[in-house]
């Protein structure tokens, strides 16, 4: 079956209209004054059908605001839409109901769902929408924003079985709390993909709520703070290994090029194994004066 789709309907200003109108019931009221009160009956008949005729040109008005537009039918056939806003006429047997053109936006509900490792997570988006085909938003489905909300929490649902929440070591997958750009576009895409039968086209989606369930959150944080300590101490280790090879190349070349200090292997290992656990410990270290000698 083919899609509906939106048509200009067949509508005009309603003003002259109106000014017609108005001069049609004050004729028409004169005449028949004039008609009754000097017994002549054909002017008391034209009289009559002239405020029949204002009455039928009376309820052929209909309005239509701004960001807003009418969608004609007659009995039941579709007959276009009106979009110009002001003071419209039309066929007197068109029934127009009207449709908001303009910017929606809503929260979908929080949900809980697991995301593609299996990590039960709470999930929220903010969706901006707006009708675009009035023909499909009114009679392609039966509500469209009840639809657009329904189609909404049900994409949400979906990309968050999609990607995992965090990849912890491995930065080369796409995931919910670190891809936030990327996900948000596929989100976009596929809640368009959905909701295109209803006429509305989806002007951005975004996730606002994001987070490990409360079940789970405590030992998921406890992982987080594992994985950033462990990249903390690396990142200290490596400096600390720069910093000491730089160290005992100077005391080596001495300074501009006077009272160098010539180490052997055993003493770079001892004077780089000191060095290292006073850069890289966690705690203050008790330094040990030796007021020996280290000669043999």
């Amino acid at each position: 079956m083919t899609a509906l789709s939106e048509s200009e309907g067949r509508t005009r200003s309603g003003v002259i209209w109106l000014l017609a109108d108005v001069v049609l019931v004050l004729t028409a009221v004169g005449l028949f004054i004039f008609g009754v009160v000097n017994d002549i009956v054909p002017v008391v008949v034209i009289a009559i059908i002239l405020f029949l005729v204002a009455v039928v040109i009376s309820v052929s008005f209909f309005m239509v605001q701004p960001n807003q537009a009418a969608v004609l039918t007659l009995f039941g056939d579709y007959r276009g839409s009106d979009r110009t806003a002001g003071l419209r006429i039309t066929n007197p047997l068109y029934l127009n109901r009207k449709v908001s053109l303009r910017v929606r936006n809503f929260t979908t509900v929080t949900s809980k769902v697991n995301d593609s490792n299996g990590n039960p997570i709470d999930i929220a988006a903010v969706v901006v929408w707006r009708v675009i085909d009035t023909a499909r938003a009114v009679f392609g489905v039966d509500d469209f924003t009840s639809y657009v909300h329904t189609q909404s929490e049900s994409a949400v649902r979906q990309l968050a079985r999609s990607y995992p929440y965090d990849a912890f070591d491995d930065s080369h997958v796409t995931t919910l709390i670190g891809d936030t750009s990327e996900v948000n576009e596929n989100l976009l895409i596929e809640l368009q993909e959905r909701v295109t039968d209803a006429g509305v086209e989806i002007l951005e989606a975004r996730i606002t709520d994001l987070a490990y369930a409360p079940e789970i959150a405590e030992a998921m944080l406890r992982r987080q703070q594992a994985a950033a300590i462990v990249a903390a101490r690396a990142k200290i280790v490596e400096g600390a290994v720069l910093m000491v090879r730089e160290a005992i190349e100077a005391l080596e070349e001495g300074t501009e090029g006077h009272d160098p200090i010539p180490l052997d292997s055993d003493r770079k290992a001892t004077f780089a194994s000191n060095l290292m656990t006073v850069i890289a410990s966690d705690h203050p270290t008790t330094p040990v004066v030796n007021v020996g000698t280290l000669a043999r």
